[in-house]
């Protein structure tokens, strides 16, 4: 049984993001992306390497990959609940494309760009669909005419995945049910519609022996605080609810509810982002990636350790 959680950002770009598993990335990116942007070899950009992480180097565990033809994607797996998501998502690929101007080159050698956005968390409201996709186009004939053709983003979200092993049909399908379904898989026993698939019997038994201890370490940490993070949001959720009903009975169930639900958010968030903080620093996690990590600043670090 994979005893990794794939899903885990730490984890994603291990098994996607190293020189020997470009083929499982090149395999994920053309189960997403349309026939007419399927690639056949990539280079990796910022590669996984475990003592570049530890040294504060790469703090951000996205991956960024230039195909054979001269296009670029960035790839990041999210597992937290991040409504701004959205903006995050233009902002990284604007980076991308940034990066592609401090080679030297002009605007007209920029080449197109395209994000592609893994999401554990449900996040386009009203759509049932497991994978959107997003272009630039023209609003009077609903078209994107190839003007703006170096712009494309997408979403997966893997909790609106319901498919079972029988209705596997899509590359896409394989893919969401590893994903989601790794702890569940065996390599020995793996399922006929999955086996046909060789990236996906890879993924499989590589997950099973991904990590050295130093890894192992920092997963389990990483895990931790995901999940302190999702117990504290709960906790502040239920909190929130339970103090705006109380100042619902003064001012009306519906402005009490928002007011509490807003202010329980936010304490237990608060909370949460301090102990993950904390469980970083345990792990002689450099001060530089927690701040990345957390949002906090150097400076409310430095007094929060010493409290």
């Amino acid at each position: 049984m994979c005893k990794i959680n794939p899903r885990v950002d730490f984890a994603f770009k291990k098994l996607f993001g190293s020189e020997e598993n470009k083929d499982l990335l090149m395999s994920l990116i053309n189960a997403i992306v349309s026939s007419d942007e399927q690639v056949v070899e990539v280079e990796l950009k910022n590669p996984y390497n475990l003592a570049a992480y530890q040294a504060g180097k790469m703090s951000i565990l996205d991956i960024k990959a230039k195909a054979e033809n001269g296009r670029w994607f960035n790839v990041e797996m999210q597992i937290s609940e991040d409504y701004n998501f959205d903006k995050r998502a233009i902002y990284y690929w604007a980076k991308l494309v940034t990066e592609q101007l401090s080679e030297g080159r002009m605007f007209n050698e920029l080449k197109k760009t395209i994000s592609i956005n893994i999401l554990d968390f449900n996040f386009i409201p009203a759509n049932t669909e497991v994978h959107n996709c997003y272009k630039i186009i023209n609003t009077a004939t609903g078209k994107d005419d190839k003007l703006h053709d170096i712009f494309e983003l997408h979403y997966v979200e893997l909790r609106k995945f319901s498919k079972s092993t029988e209705q596997i049909t899509t590359a896409l399908d394989r893919w969401s049910t590893f994903l989601t379904k790794a702890d569940k898989l065996d390599k020995y026993a793996i399922p006929a519609e999955l086996a046909s698939d060789q990236a996906i019997v890879k993924a499989i038994a590589a997950v099973d022996r991904m990590f050295d201890e130093d890894e192992r370490l920092i997963y389990e940490v990483r895990m931790q605080s995901l999940a302190d993070v999702e117990s504290k949001i709960a906790s502040a959720e239920e909190k929130g609810i339970e103090k705006g009903l109380e100042q619902g009975l003064e001012q009306g169930l519906e402005q009490g509810l928002e007011q509490g639900l807003e202010q329980g958010l936010e304490q237990g968030i608060n909370l949460a982002t301090k102990n993950i903080a904390l469980n970083l620093a345990k792990v002689g996690t450099p001060l530089a990636v927690i701040a990345e990590a957390t949002g906090l600043s150097e400076a409310t670090l430095n007094q929060l350790f010493h409290e």
